[in-house]
């Protein structure tokens, strides 16, 4: 990856490294593993990854596996997978905040012993009510001045397994009265009868995610811990955490804007939802945002990265226009793909005055952008596809491919005229019949006139045959969360958001096309060779690109 613009986060980093408050940068990505990465994880994993790439420091996986309701190794491996594409190796190490749970137990007890902790006996439903609100102060629990070795008799007793879920927590004694939520004496640890995917049974209690992540990053020697800007107000916890444990040297907490993208959710209850309510064809469906799913589509983990940069680092959140992320393919696209010609929607035509019998071969760019890239030998025969959209029987003013009496080239070979049209019994075009200038063979016509249309096309007799599936938006409204009062985000699903092509004419080179691969089908767009329905490719992107670009 290449050296990053500098924002924020590196004048922060400048100014520490210049100040000796840290000698190496050490940076982490700390994923819940309940779900599947998207593409505002992606803006987390760079920046944290090349940040410590910029500064030849060290970049951490680590799992926030705290929580053992949700999680699977399912999501794990995904993660890892995600991570492993995108070429963000964690250099520092994987990690998994499971695997600190005794030492977050042991720092309990000494925040106990310190008497800067407790064990409540108050309700979830209690709680908030003490809590108070923004404008008023909390109330103590009854439990606050509980003597340390009750406290400590108590919470042995919650990690023996003694009390049900919900009955008692382990709760920071910090200040009810502060204006921010987050320092009123919260919990800590909860009570959770619930085998983890790592620790098995040997755990009942679990740490929550404010008290445990500052302990996971100080004993990784996180440096700087970068997160999204939902985390501003939990930082003061965080430091308290930090300072009340002890750690000799302290982790740094700051944070950045949230991708947000147009036209989609990123949130993980409403992806799953649409993924278990079979809306969607799972969590890699091509229309989800979801790494897996732009992998499948046909996305590069370079032109994430380069919609991510240009998306921009900065402390306001904002919505991106998903065009930016279909021009930052598109450009990657436009100069690496092979150019294939593909009739999604094919009719035959008939070249009346070429022999039945013959093939010729004519030799077409692989690539126009990439003289590298070579040439590759097409067959023409008498009996073709074209587009059935690239002929009309009373064309529209102006056009300019194929209809009654009209000449259009046939790219990269001859011009023909259409003479005769057949039909079925409903009135279907079924087959068109030409006549082909037997002396414009890939070259203008000998007398001059001018062919101002050129469309693709198969030879009948050389080609393969795949499905197409073309992807619109997932969702008709630009913002979600700008959704109408009693609507649900799911009233706002694009119904028309995937188009099947069956049986579609492919080039005869496309024969052993590998999973992945991608390619420009002239006229029709960006493509890939889909991994999960077989012999079926993916629309990526469009040719047309819209998007303002300075």
């Amino acid at each position: 990856m290449e050296e990053v613009i500098s924002n924020f986060i590196h004048d922060i980093i400048d100014e520490d490294l210049k100040k000796g408050r840290v000698q190496e940068i050490h940076t982490r990505f700390p994923p819940e593993p309940n779900g599947y990465l998207h593409i505002g994880s992606a803006k987390a994993i760079w920046i944290n990854f090349s940040t410590a790439q910029k500064y030849g420091g060290k970049f951490n996986l680590r799992f926030d596996d705290t929580n053992p309701v949700k999680e699977d190794d399912e999501y794990v491996n995904a993660i890892l997978e995600d991570l492993n594409w995108l070429g963000a190796v964690p250099n520092g190490g994987i990690f998994y905040g499971s695997d600190y749970f005794d030492q977050c137990y042991a720092f309990a007890v000494k925040l106990i012993k310190d008497g800067k902790a407790y064990v409540c006996d108050l309700s979830p439903e209690q709680m908030r009510e003490y809590r108070g609100t923004l404008t008023e102060p909390g109330k103590n629990s009854p439990y606050r001045d509980r003597s340390v070795e009750e406290n400590l008799e108590l919470f042995e007793r919650m990690k023996n397994g003694e009390f049900p879920d919900g009955s008692h927590t382990l709760r920071a004694k910090i200040d009810m009265a502060s204006p921010n939520m987050n320092l009123r004496d919260p919990a800590i640890y909860r009570i959770v009868h619930t085998s983890h995917h790592r620790q098995g049974d040997k755990w009942c209690i679990y740490p929550l995610y404010d008290y445990a992540h500052p302990i996971q990053d100080a004993l990784e020697g996180i440096t700087h811990s970068l997160c999204s800007i939902e985390f501003e107000n939990h930082r003061p916890l965080y430091d308290w955490v930090i300072d009340n444990i002890g750690f000799e040297k302290k982790p740094h907490q700051y944070e950045f804007a949230r991708l947000n993208v147009t036209h989609t959710v990123m949130s993980k209850r409403y992806l799953r939802e649409l993924v278990e309510t079979h809306l969607v064809d799972g969590w890699d469906d091509p229309r989800m945002p979801t790494l897996c799913a732009l992998r499948r589509r046909g996305y590069t983990p370079s032109s994430i990265f380069e919609f991510v940069k240009r998306a921009g680092v900065a402390k306001a959140n904002s919505l991106v226009d998903i065009g930016l992320l279909e021009h930052c393919i598109r450009d990657e696209l436009n100069f690496s793909a092979p150019r294939r010609m593909v009739v999604l929607d094919p009719v035959k035509v008939t070249i009346t005055n070429y022999p039945s019998d013959k093939v010729e071969y004519f030799d077409v760019p692989n690539n126009p952008n990439d003289e590298s890239a070579g040439k590759r030998r097409v067959a023409f025969t008498n009996e073709l596809y074209i587009e059935r959209a690239d002929f009309a029987e009373v064309p529209p003013p102006k056009y300019q491919r194929l209809k009654p009496d009209g000449e259009v080239r046939l790219m990269g070979a001859y011009v023909v005229k259409c003479n005769e049209i057949l039909k079925n019994e409903v009135g279907e075009i079924v087959e068109i019949r030409c006549t082909a200038d037997l002396e414009t063979g890939g070259k203008n016509p000998p007398d001059g006139r001018k062919i101002k249309g050129t469309i693709h096309w198969v030879s009948a007799s050389h080609c393969e045959e795949a499905d197409v599936r073309v992807f619109d938006q997932l969702f008709t409204i630009k913002n979600v969360a700008d959704m109408e009062e009693g609507k649900s985000y799911k009233d706002y699903l694009n119904l028309d958001s995937v188009q099947v092509y069956k049986n579609c004419k492919l080039e005869a080179c496309m024969k052993d096309v590998s999973v992945g691969e991608r390619f420009q089908f002239v006229r029709n767009g960006y493509f890939c060779k889909d991994s999960k329905y077989e012999n079926t490719y993916n629309r990526i992107v469009t040719l047309k690109d819209s998007y303002p670009v300075k």
